[in-house]
């Protein structure tokens, strides 16, 4: 007799497979998508509702094509490359300070713009530091990977998981600043020191001057510079609003790159060829994925284990909870582990304090590994294109180092703010 649940946990579990291993260098996108129409084709899952399961993502599409625009014409205009120099001119010879650096500008870059941008904007700009600064570039290139998801719950809009999560239900800024405030502190810390403590070897030399004539700014690098902050402050507002992030992120990207092409030489056909359009069908796929393990009834079974659980023990469940859900974003990504858990929350009626620690597992636990996170995803394509490959192995095992501690210690924090 043909089991359909288990047909769909099989797909699921394959496609899943397929996009951390990569088998025969397939792109990450085949294989979501692979596995979306084998559930449409084994009817699995109607059309329809994939169909629907794919239109969940529009305001992920939306973001994705706005901060992929901006960072393409980015490195088009030569804008990393002089804030490469500028990095370099600051580090003042020491590799160690210039990780420092690096750090400190990513955790701006995510806390304001998100973390999908640290990964498509910071990347190539860390990248084109490292080699103006004639240094290994991975410890600096993994700081833009970690630091996309450790500090991705300082503010709501710092991952759009975030807003996926609590929907509806989502806290005023100060709620929230008072319930993630000291967790993201102890996150950012934690990883921090793990991740300089694991790269030490690599940060013993020093910084060299490339010994070129000096990047200057031009005017147009000058103008995607300001067009990012006057995004950042457009997703600020966005997100006091209330309103969705997707299109006011697509919108500045679209205006900021019209205006560049406009004033400058860059053709329009150049920057389109160059953006990463593979992660739109990659997150498609996930999403589809998805909705036919929520055809399989699991999602109402976890509310009611849930919901037992807290009447139980809700300090208990709140630390099973984080944890559970940070080693589970790892399995199927955090973005759409993200609509899992806010489906399951919900029904059951978790508390501030589950769905909190449920969060920091989202945002946090996909520092285990390359597959955790949208954001990781969108790291590895930034890396290929720069030369640069890391395998799923190594990864994970500084993931084990980095995330693992900061996932205890800001569930740590989180039990002593929450009620």
């Amino acid at each position: 007799m043909f089991d359909s649940h288990a047909a769909t946990w099989g797909i699921a579990g394959l496609a899943t497979f397929g996009v951390i291993a990569r088998p025969w260098n397939l792109p990450e996108y085949i294989w979501a998508v692979t596995g979306a129409v084998l559930l449409v084709a084994f009817d699995l899952l109607p059309w329809r509702d994939a169909v629907m399961a794919a239109g969940k993502g529009v305001d992920v599409y939306f973001f994705l094509i706005g901060m992929m625009l901006l960072a393409e014409v980015a490195r088009k205009e030569g804008l990393f490359d002089w804030l490469a120099e500028q990095a370099v001119k600051h580090s003042r010879k020491s590799a160690s300070r210039l990780f420092a650096i690096v750090y400190a500008v990513g955790t701006l870059v995510t806390i304001f713009l998100s973390n999908d941008a640290t990964a498509v904007v910071l990347t190539p700009a860390v990248y084109a530091a490292t080699r103006a600064a004639k240094v290994e570039p991975l410890p600096y290139l993994f700081v833009c990977a970690f630091i996309a998801n450790a500090a991705s719950f300082v503010l709501p809009i710092s991952n759009p998981a975030n807003l996926v999560l609590f929907g509806e239900r989502m806290p005023t800024l100060m709620e929230w600043l008072r319930y993630f405030s000291l967790p993201s502190v102890a996150a950012i810390a934690a990883t921090f020191v793990m991740l300089r403590f694991t790269q030490r070897e690599d940060l013993r030399g020093g910084v060299e001057s490339s010994g070129a004539e000096p990047v200057v700014l031009t005017r147009n690098a000058a103008i995607v510079a300001f067009g990012i902050g006057v995004t950042a402050v457009v997703l600020l507002a966005a997100s006091a609003f209330g309103a969705d992030l997707g299109l006011p992120t697509f919108a500045c990207g679209a205006v900021i790159t019209a205006t560049v092409l406009m004033l400058g030489q860059t053709s329009l056909a150049a920057v389109v060829r160059d953006v990463s359009w593979s992660v739109l069908p990659l997150v498609a796929g996930l999403f589809i994925l998805v909705e036919g393990l929520n055809h399989t009834g699991v999602l109402p079974a976890l509310a009611e284990v849930l919901k037992r659980a807290t009447a139980a023990s809700p300090h208990a469940t709140a630390w099973g909870a984080g944890i559970i859900t940070a080693f589970a974003s790892n399995l199927i990504n955090n973005l759409p582990m993200g609509l899992i858990a806010a489906t399951t929350t919900h029904t059951a009626q978790s508390s501030p304090h589950i769905t909190g620690a449920v969060l920091i597992g989202v945002d946090l636990g996909p520092n285990l590994s390359v597959t955790g996170s949208l954001a990781t995803i969108l790291w590895l394509i930034a890396l290929r294109r720069e030369g640069e490959h890391v395998s799923a192995l190594r990864f994970l095992r500084l993931g084990i180092c980095v995330m693992t501690p900061a996932l205890v210690l800001s569930l740590l924090a989180l039990s002593l703010v929450a009620p």
